[in-house]
This record gives structure tokens, sequence and C-alpha cells, in this order.
């Protein structure tokens, strides 16, 4: 893979419900706003293996980026493996690990681009995709932990 990013969050909410906001694919854009849009494509067992999403995202830089994706594994409240193929093709996997305020949640993206100009551009400009996936990922820490807060809110 051209690329192998990791991403930590650590976030103050209980596993159950960062857990289901995590599997919950299609509320993405609800709360994460690199998320375009979402279509699932196939719901996938009652586990959700096999589910199908294609996904599209709003970079940080003036493209945007599409690609399905296909979860292969699945450890409840513990793990999510997707397989992504696409502009990007490759492999995401969310781990979630509790915490003594919360819980830990890790993101590794090992892709690589299929862009013709993003191939042809990846060895001078690894640094600025790997900056832009930072930011992505970034604005989903934001948007996941204002959701999370204001789910628990009474209302």
């Amino acid at each position: 893979m051209d690329f192998d990013l990791l991403t930590e969050w650590r976030l103050r909410a209980p596993l159950d419900r960062i857990w289901a906001r995590l599997r919950d694919v299609e509320s993405w854009p609800a709360w994460w706003s690199s998320v375009a849009a979402v279509e699932t494509l196939a719901p996938g067992d009652a586990e959700g293996i096999d589910a199908v999403h294609r996904l599209t995202w709003k970079t940080a830089l003036p493209y945007r980026l599409a690609f399905e994706t296909r979860v292969v594994r699945i450890e409840p409240k513990r793990r999510i493996e997707a397989e992504a193929v696409g502009e990007l093709t490759g492999r995401g996997v969310w781990t979630l690990d509790p915490i003594e305020a919360g819980v830990c949640v890790r993101y590794r993206w090992q892709v690589a681009p299929h862009k013709p100009w993003m191939r042809r551009l990846a060895p001078l400009l690894r640094p600025v995709f790997a900056w832009n996936h930072e930011v992505v990922m970034e604005r989903g820490r934001i948007g996941l932990e204002a959701s999370l807060h204001a789910a628990s809110k009474p209302g």
C-alpha cells in the first residue's frame, strides 16, 4: 500500500454509544462534515459482515474521493475491518479500547490511490495527502464528540 495512516481519538463517552455511531455508516454525514454522501449497496448479514457502502468524501484539498467499502470482519464493540475499492483501494480498521476516561478509538487506513493524477503525484505529495487525511479524521473526531455530547444532554 502507498499509505499506512494511523489516527487515534480519545473520547469521553460510553463505548456502546461510540460503537453505535461508527457502525451506523449511513448517519456519518450528519456528524462528520467530510462525508458528503453514503449509499448502502448491500446491508450485509445480521452482524453487518459483507455490508457494502459507497462513500463520497469532501477533503481539505480541492477534490472529492469516492470508493466502496465492504465490511469483512466485526468483533462487537471492539473492531471493524473493511476493504475499500474505487478511487482508493485498501483496508481500514477501527479498533475501540476502553480506557479510564472513556474509549480510545484507533483507525488504521492502508490504501493506494487510483486516480491517475494522485498516482503520479503520490511520491511528491505524500506529506500533503497525509495532512489531508489528518484533517478529514480530525473533522470526524470533532463531529463525533459533538454528536455524542448532544445525545447525552437531557432533553
